[in-house]
Protein backbone atom coordinates (compact mmCIF):
# COMPACT_ATOMS: atom_id res chain seq x y z
CA UNK A 1 0.00 0.00 0.00
CA UNK A 2 1.66 3.66 -1.03
CA UNK A 3 2.63 5.82 1.97
CA UNK A 4 -0.01 8.61 2.48
CA UNK A 5 0.95 12.33 2.67
CA UNK A 6 -1.18 14.95 3.86
CA UNK A 7 -0.96 17.29 0.73
CA UNK A 8 -2.09 21.38 0.90
CA UNK A 9 -2.88 23.43 -2.36
CA UNK A 10 -3.61 27.47 -2.12
CA UNK A 11 -6.00 29.03 -4.17
CA UNK A 12 -7.19 32.49 -4.66
CA UNK A 13 -9.86 33.24 -1.84
CA UNK A 14 -13.36 32.00 -3.07
CA UNK A 15 -12.68 29.39 -4.86
CA UNK A 16 -11.83 26.87 -2.07
CA UNK A 17 -15.37 24.98 -2.71
CA UNK A 18 -14.43 24.32 -6.31
CA UNK A 19 -10.98 23.28 -5.48
CA UNK A 20 -12.81 20.95 -3.11
CA UNK A 21 -15.05 19.11 -5.71
CA UNK A 22 -12.00 18.97 -7.96
CA UNK A 23 -9.75 17.32 -5.10
CA UNK A 24 -12.35 15.03 -4.80
CA UNK A 25 -12.74 13.82 -8.46
CA UNK A 26 -8.69 12.96 -8.33
CA UNK A 27 -8.99 10.68 -5.31
CA UNK A 28 -7.91 13.13 -2.67
CA UNK A 29 -9.40 12.31 1.04
CA UNK A 30 -10.06 14.22 4.45
CA UNK A 31 -10.57 17.13 2.43
CA UNK A 32 -10.31 20.17 4.25
CA UNK A 33 -11.21 23.69 2.92
CA UNK A 34 -10.15 26.68 4.80
CA UNK A 35 -9.30 30.40 3.79
CA UNK A 36 -7.84 29.99 0.68
CA UNK A 37 -6.67 26.50 0.45
CA UNK A 38 -7.53 23.05 0.67
CA UNK A 39 -5.82 20.51 3.09
CA UNK A 40 -6.34 16.92 2.26
CA UNK A 41 -4.41 13.18 2.19
CA UNK A 42 -3.48 11.22 -0.96
CA UNK A 43 -0.31 9.08 -2.23
CA UNK A 44 2.50 9.93 -4.82
CA UNK A 45 -0.12 9.21 -7.74
CA UNK A 46 -2.35 11.69 -6.52
CA UNK A 47 0.40 14.39 -6.24
CA UNK A 48 0.89 13.89 -9.69
CA UNK A 49 -2.75 14.26 -10.75
CA UNK A 50 -2.71 17.08 -8.77
CA UNK A 51 -0.18 19.44 -10.35
CA UNK A 52 -1.31 18.17 -13.63
CA UNK A 53 -5.49 17.98 -13.54
CA UNK A 54 -6.77 20.73 -10.72
CA UNK A 55 -7.81 24.40 -12.30
CA UNK A 56 -8.16 26.56 -9.78
CA UNK A 57 -4.80 25.21 -6.88
CA UNK A 58 -2.05 27.90 -7.11
CA UNK A 59 0.55 24.33 -6.52
CA UNK A 60 0.51 21.42 -4.63
CA UNK A 61 2.40 21.19 -1.48
CA UNK A 62 3.29 18.35 1.45
CA UNK A 63 2.93 19.73 4.51
CA UNK A 64 6.00 18.32 6.22
CA UNK A 65 5.14 19.57 9.89
CA UNK A 66 3.96 21.87 12.40
CA UNK A 67 4.83 23.59 15.55
CA UNK A 68 4.38 26.42 17.72
CA UNK A 69 7.26 29.28 17.07
CA UNK A 70 7.41 31.89 19.81
CA UNK A 71 10.94 32.28 19.08
CA UNK A 72 13.92 31.27 16.74
CA UNK A 73 14.89 28.62 19.11
CA UNK A 74 11.74 27.31 18.82
CA UNK A 75 11.85 27.85 15.07
CA UNK A 76 15.10 25.80 14.91
CA UNK A 77 14.23 22.86 17.00
CA UNK A 78 10.74 22.26 15.41
CA UNK A 79 12.59 22.41 11.71
CA UNK A 80 15.18 19.92 13.11
CA UNK A 81 12.68 17.35 14.28
CA UNK A 82 11.42 16.74 10.84
CA UNK A 83 12.62 14.14 8.64
CA UNK A 84 13.68 15.65 5.66
CA UNK A 85 15.87 13.03 4.33
CA UNK A 86 12.99 11.29 4.07
CA UNK A 87 12.81 13.50 0.84
CA UNK A 88 15.93 15.37 0.40
CA UNK A 89 18.90 13.26 -0.75
CA UNK A 90 22.40 14.64 -0.01
CA UNK A 91 23.12 16.27 -3.07
CA UNK A 92 19.36 17.51 -3.37
CA UNK A 93 18.95 21.39 -3.10
CA UNK A 94 16.89 22.79 -0.64
CA UNK A 95 15.90 26.49 -0.84
CA UNK A 96 13.98 28.12 2.15
CA UNK A 97 11.12 30.47 1.78
CA UNK A 98 7.79 31.74 3.20
CA UNK A 99 5.85 34.61 5.45
CA UNK A 100 4.82 35.25 8.83
CA UNK A 101 1.92 37.01 9.66
CA UNK A 102 0.52 38.30 13.10
CA UNK A 103 3.46 36.48 15.20
CA UNK A 104 6.74 37.16 17.01
CA UNK A 105 8.90 36.22 14.54
CA UNK A 106 7.70 38.20 12.07
CA UNK A 107 10.94 38.90 10.23
CA UNK A 108 10.70 36.69 6.79
CA UNK A 109 15.07 36.75 6.36
CA UNK A 110 15.59 35.63 9.49
CA UNK A 111 13.14 33.13 9.66
CA UNK A 112 14.60 31.45 6.27
CA UNK A 113 18.33 31.77 7.67
CA UNK A 114 17.15 30.09 10.85
CA UNK A 115 15.30 27.37 8.80
CA UNK A 116 17.98 26.96 6.17
CA UNK A 117 20.40 26.47 9.25
CA UNK A 118 18.35 23.65 11.03
CA UNK A 119 17.65 22.27 8.09
CA UNK A 120 21.23 21.14 6.88
CA UNK A 121 21.93 20.56 11.46
CA UNK A 122 19.35 17.83 10.65
CA UNK A 123 20.78 16.63 7.02
CA UNK A 124 24.19 16.98 8.44
CA UNK A 125 23.30 14.10 11.19
CA UNK A 126 21.93 11.69 8.66
CA UNK A 127 24.12 12.03 6.12
CA UNK A 128 27.36 13.00 8.01
CA UNK A 129 28.79 15.27 6.04
CA UNK A 130 29.65 18.95 6.85
CA UNK A 131 28.86 20.15 3.24
CA UNK A 132 25.79 19.89 1.16
CA UNK A 133 26.75 21.13 -2.93
CA UNK A 134 23.28 20.79 -3.69
CA UNK A 135 23.85 20.16 -7.34
CA UNK A 136 20.95 17.71 -7.01
CA UNK A 137 17.16 17.39 -7.84
CA UNK A 138 15.67 21.23 -6.39
CA UNK A 139 13.11 20.65 -3.47
CA UNK A 140 11.66 23.92 -2.09
CA UNK A 141 10.69 24.31 1.70
CA UNK A 142 8.21 26.48 2.28
CA UNK A 143 6.93 27.92 5.63
CA UNK A 144 4.28 30.29 6.84
CA UNK A 145 4.07 31.47 9.93
CA UNK A 146 0.91 32.21 11.01
CA UNK A 147 -0.59 33.78 15.06
CA UNK A 148 3.08 32.16 15.93
CA UNK A 149 2.26 28.45 14.21
CA UNK A 150 4.79 27.21 12.23
CA UNK A 151 3.62 24.90 9.13
CA UNK A 152 6.49 23.50 7.05
CA UNK A 153 5.84 22.71 3.45
CA UNK A 154 7.95 20.82 0.55
CA UNK A 155 6.88 21.94 -3.03
CA UNK A 156 5.98 19.38 -5.69
CA UNK A 157 4.88 22.00 -8.35
CA UNK A 158 7.99 24.63 -8.62
CA UNK A 159 6.58 26.98 -10.93
CA UNK A 160 3.05 28.46 -10.26
CA UNK A 161 0.07 25.90 -11.54
CA UNK A 162 -1.50 29.20 -13.23
CA UNK A 163 1.70 28.67 -15.58
CA UNK A 164 -0.12 26.10 -18.01
CA UNK A 165 2.37 27.01 -20.72
CA UNK A 166 0.37 28.38 -23.30
CA UNK A 167 -0.07 31.77 -22.44
CA UNK A 168 4.08 33.12 -23.51
CA UNK A 169 2.67 36.50 -24.14
CA UNK A 170 0.02 38.13 -22.21
CA UNK A 171 -1.79 41.68 -22.61
CA UNK A 172 -1.43 44.62 -20.28
CA UNK A 173 -3.17 43.09 -17.28
CA UNK A 174 -4.37 39.88 -17.69
CA UNK A 175 -6.47 37.85 -15.87
CA UNK A 176 -4.69 35.16 -14.00
CA UNK A 177 -5.43 31.53 -15.29
CA UNK A 178 -6.17 29.83 -11.91
CA UNK A 179 -8.97 32.77 -11.30
CA UNK A 180 -10.22 32.55 -15.22
CA UNK A 181 -10.77 28.43 -14.53
CA UNK A 182 -12.70 29.30 -11.24
CA UNK A 183 -15.26 31.81 -12.98
CA UNK A 184 -15.75 29.17 -15.52
CA UNK A 185 -16.32 26.61 -13.11
CA UNK A 186 -19.00 29.21 -11.36
CA UNK A 187 -20.43 29.89 -14.87
CA UNK A 188 -21.15 26.27 -14.67
CA UNK A 189 -19.40 25.45 -18.43
CA UNK A 190 -20.50 22.53 -19.63
CA UNK A 191 -18.85 19.98 -23.10
CA UNK A 192 -22.10 21.48 -24.84
CA UNK A 193 -21.64 24.95 -23.97
CA UNK A 194 -21.22 27.86 -26.27
CA UNK A 195 -18.82 30.68 -24.34
CA UNK A 196 -18.23 33.97 -25.26
CA UNK A 197 -15.75 36.61 -24.02
CA UNK A 198 -15.99 40.08 -25.57
CA UNK A 199 -13.11 41.28 -24.23
CA UNK A 200 -10.53 38.25 -24.75
CA UNK A 201 -7.56 40.02 -24.43
CA UNK A 202 -4.86 37.15 -24.48
CA UNK A 203 -8.17 34.52 -24.48
CA UNK A 204 -7.33 33.28 -20.99
CA UNK A 205 -11.03 32.38 -20.01
CA UNK A 206 -11.85 31.34 -23.62
CA UNK A 207 -8.84 28.57 -23.00
CA UNK A 208 -10.09 27.79 -19.50
CA UNK A 209 -13.23 27.44 -20.84
CA UNK A 210 -12.32 25.02 -23.47
CA UNK A 211 -10.49 22.99 -20.65
CA UNK A 212 -13.31 22.54 -18.83
CA UNK A 213 -15.26 21.46 -21.01
CA UNK A 214 -13.44 19.04 -22.72
CA UNK A 215 -11.94 17.61 -20.13
CA UNK A 216 -8.05 19.03 -20.71
CA UNK A 217 -6.31 18.78 -17.92
CA UNK A 218 -4.46 22.23 -17.71
CA UNK A 219 -0.80 20.78 -16.60
CA UNK A 220 -0.76 18.56 -19.68
CA UNK A 221 1.84 20.71 -21.47
CA UNK A 222 4.03 21.37 -18.61
CA UNK A 223 6.52 19.72 -16.15
CA UNK A 224 6.76 19.78 -11.92
CA UNK A 225 9.93 20.17 -9.60
CA UNK A 226 8.52 16.66 -8.66
CA UNK A 227 9.05 15.22 -11.23
CA UNK A 228 12.91 14.79 -10.89
CA UNK A 229 12.51 13.52 -7.42
CA UNK A 230 13.78 10.03 -6.40
CA UNK A 231 10.78 9.66 -4.29
CA UNK A 232 8.07 9.78 -6.96
CA UNK A 233 8.71 7.30 -9.63
CA UNK A 234 8.61 7.98 -13.10
CA UNK A 235 5.76 5.44 -13.52
CA UNK A 236 3.15 7.06 -11.23
CA UNK A 237 3.91 10.69 -13.57
CA UNK A 238 3.25 8.16 -16.77
CA UNK A 239 0.25 6.56 -15.46
CA UNK A 240 -0.95 9.68 -14.46
CA UNK A 241 -0.52 11.43 -17.63
CA UNK A 242 -2.17 8.52 -19.37
CA UNK A 243 -5.00 8.77 -17.39
CA UNK A 244 -5.15 12.10 -17.99
CA UNK A 245 -5.46 11.68 -22.00
CA UNK A 246 -7.84 9.43 -21.83
CA UNK A 247 -10.33 11.64 -19.83
CA UNK A 248 -10.58 14.37 -22.62
CA UNK A 249 -14.06 14.68 -24.30
CA UNK A 250 -12.91 14.44 -27.86
CA UNK A 251 -16.71 14.46 -29.20
CA UNK A 252 -17.78 17.58 -26.77
CA UNK A 253 -19.68 20.13 -29.14
CA UNK A 254 -18.23 22.78 -27.26
CA UNK A 255 -17.49 26.40 -29.33
CA UNK A 256 -16.39 29.50 -27.98
CA UNK A 257 -16.36 33.25 -29.53
CA UNK A 258 -13.80 35.78 -28.54
CA UNK A 259 -14.09 39.18 -29.60
CA UNK A 260 -11.26 42.29 -28.95
CA UNK A 261 -11.42 45.72 -30.10
CA UNK A 262 -7.82 45.42 -30.28
CA UNK A 263 -6.36 43.88 -33.27
CA UNK A 264 -3.01 42.78 -31.26
CA UNK A 265 -5.28 41.53 -28.76
CA UNK A 266 -6.84 38.82 -31.61
CA UNK A 267 -3.60 38.07 -32.47
CA UNK A 268 -2.43 37.16 -29.17
CA UNK A 269 -5.33 34.83 -28.47
CA UNK A 270 -5.49 33.52 -31.76
CA UNK A 271 -1.11 32.47 -30.81
CA UNK A 272 -2.33 31.14 -27.11
CA UNK A 273 -5.30 28.62 -28.08
CA UNK A 274 -2.80 27.11 -30.75
CA UNK A 275 -0.06 27.07 -28.12
CA UNK A 276 -3.08 25.24 -25.88
CA UNK A 277 -4.48 23.06 -28.58
CA UNK A 278 -7.96 24.07 -28.57
CA UNK A 279 -7.91 27.06 -31.54
CA UNK A 280 -10.67 24.91 -33.54
CA UNK A 281 -12.95 25.08 -31.11
CA UNK A 282 -12.57 29.28 -31.02
CA UNK A 283 -13.72 32.01 -33.55
CA UNK A 284 -11.88 35.23 -33.20
CA UNK A 285 -13.67 38.52 -34.41
CA UNK A 286 -12.08 41.82 -33.74
CA UNK A 287 -15.11 44.70 -33.01
CA UNK A 288 -15.70 47.15 -30.26
CA UNK A 289 -18.36 45.54 -27.37
CA UNK A 290 -20.91 48.19 -28.63
CA UNK A 291 -21.37 45.36 -31.75
CA UNK A 292 -21.40 42.35 -29.51
CA UNK A 293 -24.15 39.79 -29.83
CA UNK A 294 -24.26 36.84 -28.17
CA UNK A 295 -25.95 33.78 -29.40
CA UNK A 296 -29.24 32.57 -27.61
CA UNK A 297 -27.78 30.41 -24.80
CA UNK A 298 -23.90 31.45 -25.19
CA UNK A 299 -22.76 31.83 -21.71
CA UNK A 300 -20.91 35.41 -21.60
CA UNK A 301 -17.43 35.42 -19.36
CA UNK A 302 -15.69 38.57 -18.97
CA UNK A 303 -12.79 40.27 -17.85
CA UNK A 304 -13.83 43.85 -18.55
CA UNK A 305 -10.95 46.73 -18.55
CA UNK A 306 -10.96 48.64 -15.12
CA UNK A 307 -10.08 51.81 -14.07
CA UNK A 308 -7.20 51.09 -11.68
CA UNK A 309 -5.25 48.98 -14.18
CA UNK A 310 -6.05 50.05 -17.96
CA UNK A 311 -7.92 53.16 -18.23
CA UNK A 312 -9.72 55.89 -16.00
CA UNK A 313 -12.60 55.29 -14.04
CA UNK A 314 -14.79 57.39 -16.12
CA UNK A 315 -13.76 55.53 -19.60
CA UNK A 316 -14.13 51.85 -17.59
CA UNK A 317 -18.16 53.04 -16.50
CA UNK A 318 -18.38 54.27 -20.29
CA UNK A 319 -18.03 50.74 -21.34
CA UNK A 320 -19.98 49.18 -18.83
CA UNK A 321 -23.06 51.49 -19.72
CA UNK A 322 -22.31 50.04 -23.36
CA UNK A 323 -22.57 46.47 -21.83
CA UNK A 324 -25.89 46.99 -20.18
CA UNK A 325 -27.09 48.08 -23.19
CA UNK A 326 -25.62 45.21 -25.42
CA UNK A 327 -25.40 42.21 -22.81
CA UNK A 328 -29.25 40.59 -22.63
CA UNK A 329 -28.13 39.08 -19.62
CA UNK A 330 -30.93 36.89 -18.93
CA UNK A 331 -31.67 32.98 -18.64
CA UNK A 332 -31.30 32.60 -22.15
CA UNK A 333 -27.89 34.51 -22.25
CA UNK A 334 -26.45 34.25 -18.71
CA UNK A 335 -23.25 36.35 -17.96
CA UNK A 336 -20.65 36.51 -15.63
CA UNK A 337 -18.83 39.67 -15.36
CA UNK A 338 -15.41 40.23 -12.73
CA UNK A 339 -14.94 43.87 -11.93
CA UNK A 340 -13.86 45.55 -8.85
CA UNK A 341 -15.87 48.83 -9.14
CA UNK A 342 -18.26 48.41 -6.39
CA UNK A 343 -20.85 50.90 -8.22
CA UNK A 344 -20.85 48.05 -11.30
CA UNK A 345 -24.68 47.58 -11.54
CA UNK A 346 -25.50 51.20 -11.17
CA UNK A 347 -23.76 51.80 -14.53
CA UNK A 348 -24.57 48.42 -16.15
CA UNK A 349 -28.34 49.23 -15.11
CA UNK A 350 -29.47 45.82 -14.10
CA UNK A 351 -28.87 44.16 -10.32
CA UNK A 352 -26.67 40.98 -10.58
CA UNK A 353 -28.69 37.83 -9.40
CA UNK A 354 -25.82 36.68 -7.09
CA UNK A 355 -22.78 38.19 -6.32
CA UNK A 356 -19.34 37.04 -5.47
CA UNK A 357 -16.19 38.25 -3.78
CA UNK A 358 -13.26 37.22 -5.60
CA UNK A 359 -9.17 38.76 -5.65
CA UNK A 360 -7.89 39.08 -9.24
CA UNK A 361 -4.08 39.77 -8.18
CA UNK A 362 -4.29 41.87 -5.16
CA UNK A 363 -7.61 43.50 -6.36
CA UNK A 364 -10.75 43.13 -4.91
CA UNK A 365 -13.58 41.94 -7.31
CA UNK A 366 -16.57 41.13 -7.37
CA UNK A 367 -18.55 38.07 -9.74
CA UNK A 368 -21.31 39.42 -11.19
CA UNK A 369 -23.88 36.74 -12.06
CA UNK A 370 -26.80 37.40 -14.41
CA UNK A 371 -28.83 34.38 -14.97
CA UNK A 372 -32.61 34.91 -14.61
Amino acid sequence: MQPLYLLCCPCHFGLERTLRFEISKIGGTDITAQDGRVLFRGDALTIAKANLSLSVAERVLIQLGQFPAYSFEELFQGMRSIPLEQWIGKDDAFPVKGHALDSKLHSVPDCQSILKKAAVERLKSVYHTSWFTESGAIHPLHFTIRKNIATIYLDTSGIGLHKRGYRKNANAAPIKETLAAGIVDLARVHSDSVVCDPFCGSGTILIEAAFKALRIAPGMHRRFLAEKWAQIPESVWKEARSEAVTRIQRDATFTAIGSDIDEAAIALTEENCRRAGVKPRIRLVQQDVAEFQPPEGAITICNPPYGERMLDIQQAQSIYRIMGDVFPADKAHPCYIITPDADFELHFGKPANKKRKLYNGMIQCNLMSYFQ
